[in-house]
């Protein structure tokens, strides 16, 4: 049976209700963490909604910014201020609003060097903040994941036929001649090492995706390989989730 069957399954009215719904499940999850807090954060239009309800009131009052350490699930090889990077919409929509300490940002570096040179440096700075370079299913890298899912089964930059999907030992990768603009993606052992893990899935173009996902396990889709160690929810709107239960 596929992880996916299994996963908390919440239907939400439309993106802006999925949003605050995952607005409210990452303050709980933070708020119920005895010390420091780790995310992974991801890119896309449903997290950004995510991201400004949690730079506005009543979450940025709540929230407990001064012991969040803030990740990145995967990044474009495009300079910082670039409209396509990861990290520019996330401190656009969320860290630049509320009181992080800069510390606690971890980016990934795209700029000043190759991308394999890249890879290698954040994969570095994982390790150095779990303190060891391997990971154990008992001890999560992170306490949050947040994912998306694409039309073609992708999760993070995890796409179908990249050489990344084979990486087991590696923490991160370089995914190069499938999109566009290069990319930095965390591999299979990073992004199931999570306390919990989200799925954010809206939209009608998502819905063919989503009921075969959660259908039989298909090795086919990337998203489908990921096993993570902790609890799995999906957030879907309507849209996204006709036709589930």
């Amino acid at each position: 049976m596929s992880r996916f069957s299994e996963a908390q399954l919440e239907i939400l009215a439309d993106p802006e209700a999925l949003a605050r719904r995952a607005a409210d499940w990452l303050l709980a999850a933070a708020l119920a963490a005895p010390g420091l807090f780790a995310v992974a954060l991801s890119g896309g239009s449903t997290p950004r909604r995510l991201y400004e309800h949690l730079a506005a009131a009543p979450y940025r009052e709540a929230f407990p910014w001064p012991r969040v350490h803030w990740f990145w699930g995967d990044e474009r090889f495009v300079p910082k201020a670039d409209r396509r990077s990861n990290e520019h919409m996330a401190r656009e929509a969320l860290l630049s609003r509320v009181p992080v300490p800069p510390e606690h940002i971890h980016p990934i570096p795209t700029e000043g060097l190759d991308a394999a040179t890249a890879a290698t440096a954040y994969e570095r700075d994982l390790q150095g903040f779990y303190g060891a370079a391997r990971l154990a299913p008992v001890r999560p890298l992170f306490d949050a994941m947040l994912l998306g899912l694409g039309s073609d089964g992708h999760t993070a930059s995890l796409f179908p036929g990249a050489a990344a999907l084979d990486e087991h030992e590696h923490w991160t990768a370089v995914v190069a001649g499938i999109q566009p603009e290069t990319r930095i993606t965390l591999t299979y052992p990073a992004l199931a090492s999570s306390r919990r893990t989200a799925f954010l899935v809206e939209g009608t173009e998502k819905r063919a995706i989503l009921k075969r996902l959660r259908a039989v396990p298909d090795e086919t889709l990337p998203a489908a390989r990921l096993n993570p160690v902790g609890a799995l929810w999906i957030f879907a709107d309507r849209a996204a989730a006709e036709g589930l239960a």
